[in-house]
């Protein structure tokens, strides 16, 4: 099964990086099984470390700014228990990992993980359609240079009509920036056209 959240990984310098990511979940958390882009800092990050961190959780803001690069502020977090690296405070449960394996032969990375650390911070609260919705469009912005236009468009028009009538402010407003984002982007490959 995928699960859609946050992993935090470090550089051997120590930065943090935050990005969505939505491993291939085996049992309950016993491995993972990253797919990152090649030219992704993740990946970068845990070919040099060997380890990071995997956070389930509820809010969605953080993950649409991730996709997109555009996290105003890092999160707030404190250093992980077992492995060189960082743990989301604002997060459901956290999973510490050392990485297995890496197969390069593809585009798309495939890293073996094992679990050798979870902590618990409080209760899922639940996604609604709205969350879900931007958890989609994440996907999908972050996807743009990939995607067709007109069809990611269209699924975004879908994706609003849960936002706007599921969604609190948090949801709204970080849909509308995934939004702008990918509006953004069109506009910006047409002026250089």
């Amino acid at each position: 099964m995928i699960v859609e959240g946050l992993l935090t990984t470090i550089n051997a310098d120590s930065e943090l990086n935050v990005a969505p990511m939505g491993p291939v979940v085996t049992g309950d958390y016993d491995s993972l099984l990253l797919r990152p882009f090649q030219s992704s800092t993740s990946y970068l990050n845990l070919q040099e470390t060997r380890c990071g961190v995997f956070h389930v959780v509820d809010s969605v803001a953080v993950i649409a700014e991730a996709a997109i690069g555009r996290i105003r502020q890092q999160p707030a977090h404190e250093p992980a228990a077992v492995v060189d690296g960082r743990v989301l405070l604002d997060c459901c449960r956290w999973f510490e990992f050392s990485v297995a394996s890496i197969d390069s032969t593809h585009a798309r990375s495939e890293i073996t993980t094992k679990i050798v650390h979870r902590g618990h911070r409080r209760h899922f609260f639940g996604f609604n359609r709205a969350r879900h919705a931007v958890i989609e469009a994440a996907i999908l912005a972050s996807r743009v240079h990939l995607l067709d236009r007109n069809d990611m468009l269209q699924q975004f028009a879908t994706l609003r009509s849960a936002v706007l009538k599921t969604g609190g402010e948090a949801e709204i407003q970080a849909f509308d920036q995934l939004t702008q984002f990918v509006e953004r982007d069109e506009n910006e490959l047409n002026e250089s056209s």
